[in-house]
């Protein structure tokens, strides 16, 4: 049986668009000769679609467009995924997803199977996962049974095959396990599942698992693109019964893979490369800021730099993502800042082929210092001060950003959003925090990935893009004469793993100090974290790359008191 697997690329909510391209990927898949084609995880209505699914008009919407994708399809079958209303119409049972009641849920993560114009079956998720940034509990029921069909194919035979989604696949038993034994050929795994670093592996484990302990064929396909915080990186694949993948989809981009699969396949392994890790960061950030823009209708960004690593890294990205005319960079000087820094923004500017813009803050400065004279009298200059120079600049930024119509970039790295080591209402300012989940040690990788040139679908120039001196240079926020970050904070080849393991890991302060970790950096770490969490809740939202994000990730009280 030849199966296509259609990865593509949805707009939450967008049911006319994500209908319009599930059926030019049908229709491509069928001219390619698929007996089978199967798409991601709610591809109708985009994922994660959130609490639109408790507007009835929605679900009704939705409804309709299945039953308009289902009418176009032939005899080759389409499955894909949908938000169903398993009481039907009423329009008052929708409005009782919102009840603390499980039982009372209506809704379910559903795929269906389309074939010769109609509706032939749905299968409903089992596994409803509510952790890290999946809340599917708050909407969706459990379903329950398998479902196993029969696709004709172009070989002597059809192949019986089996329905699961996404979370599923993921552990021991389950849904799986249990349509090979009801006699399944081949597994289908639509999926949702945003990128993070290391995900693939994990991925590939439990499809490989279920592959060799089911004796079946496993087909996962993904999503591609950027949606709010999360990135789905396509990467779908096709397990053979021993284990062997034998295809691929494309890493960050939108893809149609046609393979041979079920019992009369003689499909071969594929050696197709996969991306480096900073490669696969680098591409997540590209095609999240990409999205991110393009989704909510923004034509151009803007990004203050400031001859530093953090600011051309956000710069690079916005350039490989929209094309260097797109971006635009603004330097805004202080009395503090060195010439050299200056000139690397200057030059940055110039690598990148972007325009640029210089904004002195002198002027500014002097005004405000003015206005709170009478209130700073008898008190000596400290960080209130400087981070006045941080609020001008945001407001600068901000200014452009509204009369032109372009979205600002925060530039912030993980490690800063992380230890409070960023200014409220000025460097933290803007619509979308590139690097939020990129700590400082990373930001450097990907500096250096960037600058040994460019890779098919980086729209920016080739070769060097980021200033050595940007990369090299100590980090300094330049707020003061001779500053620098580690004035304030532990070198950050010593805060980033401490980060790591308090943040990511949710290790607490006595399991870092066992791992060797000094006692009294641990805990003053922790107590910047905990303090810094009224912060976050006031940042942009930012693409996520690890495995615990601040944000929908990572829903830590601000008002707490634990010590540890």
């Amino acid at each position: 049986m030849r199966v296509a697997l259609c990865q593509f690329n949805p707009t939450v909510g967008d049911l006319g668009g994500n209908l319009a391209a599930l059926l030019g990927g049908y229709r491509r898949a069928v001219d390619a000769g698929a007996d089978l084609v199967v798409t991601g995880e709610l591809g109708l209505t985009g994922y994660p679609p959130e609490d639109l699914v408790t507007k009835p008009a929605f679900v009704r919407a939705t409804a309709r467009g299945l039953e308009e994708l289902a009418a176009s399809t032939g005899s080759v079958t389409l499955v894909v995924g949908f938000v169903e209303d398993v009481q039907g119409e009423d329009e008052t049972t929708v409005d009782t997803v919102m009840s603390e009641a499980e039982t009372t849920r209506t809704l379910a993560n559903a795929a269906a199977v389309l074939r010769d114009g109609r509706i032939v079956d749905v299968y409903r998720k089992q596994r409803i996962p509510n952790y890290g940034v999946f809340d599917e509990a708050r909407y969706f029921q459990p379903g329950s049974g398998t479902l196993l069909l029969e696709v004709p194919s172009h070989g002597t035979r059809s192949c019986r095959v089996g329905v699961t989604i996404c979370e599923d696949l993921w552990g021991d038993g389950g849904p799986l396990p249990a349509t090979a034994a009801a006699g399944a050929d081949v597994l289908l795994s639509l999926n949702a599942s945003p990128y993070q670093r290391g995900k693939r592996e994990q991925r590939e484990h439990w499809a490989v698992h279920h592959a060799r302990s089911t004796g079946t064929w496993l087909v996962y396909c993904n999503l591609v693109g950027g949606q709010d915080e999360v990135v789905f990186d396509g990467d779908s694949f096709v397990v053979a019964p021993d284990g062997a993948v034998t295809a691929r989809g494309a890493q960050f981009t939108e893809d149609i893979v046609l393979t041979e699969v079920g019992p009369a396949a003689s499909a071969v392994p594929t050696t197709a490369t996969r991306l480096e890790p900073e490669t696969a960061i680098y591409d997540a950030l590209v095609l999240g800021t990409r999205d991110y823009l393009g989704k909510n209708g923004f034509a151009d960004a803007i990004v203050g730099v400031s001859g530093g690593i953090d600011s051309a890294l956000a710069a690079a990205i916005a350039v490989d993502a929209l094309g260097p005319a797109r971006v635009t960079c603004v330097a805004m000087p202080s009395p503090y800042s060195s010439q050299g820094s200056l000139e690397d923004a200057e030059a940055l500017a110039s690598l990148l082929g972007t325009p640029y813009r210089v904004l002195p803050i002198e002027g500014p400065m002097k005004a405000f210092e003015e206005a709170l004279a009478p209130v700073f009298a008898g008190t000596e200059p400290d960080v209130a001060e400087e981070n006045l120079q941080s609020r001008i600049r945001g407001a600068l930024l901000m200014a452009q950003s509204n009369k032109f119509g372009a979205l600002l970039l925060a530039a912030g790295n993980k490690s800063e959003y992380a230890v409070g080591y960023a200014t409220l209402y000025g460097d933290m300012a803007g619509g979308l925090a590139v690097l939020k989940d990129v700590d400082k040690t990373t930001v450097w990788a990907l500096a250096r990935r960037r600058n040994g040139g460019r890779r098919e679908g980086w729209l920016g120039p080739d070769g060097p893009a980021i200033p050595e001196r940007s990369i090299t240079k100590p980090p300094s926020a330049e707020l003061r004469p001779d500053q620098q970050d580690t004035d304030s904070l532990p070198p950050y080849e010593v805060l980033d793993p401490v980060l790591r393991g308090y943040v990511e890991e949710a290790r607490s302060v006595d399991e870092l100090v066992a791992d060797g970790f000094d006692r009294h950096v641990v805990r003053e770490v922790a107590r910047l974290v905990d303090g810094a969490e009224y912060k976050r809740r006031q940042a942009p939202p930012g693409i996520k790359v690890t495995a615990r994000a601040f944000g929908r990730d990572r829903r830590w009280p601000i008002t707490q008191a634990w010590p540890g």
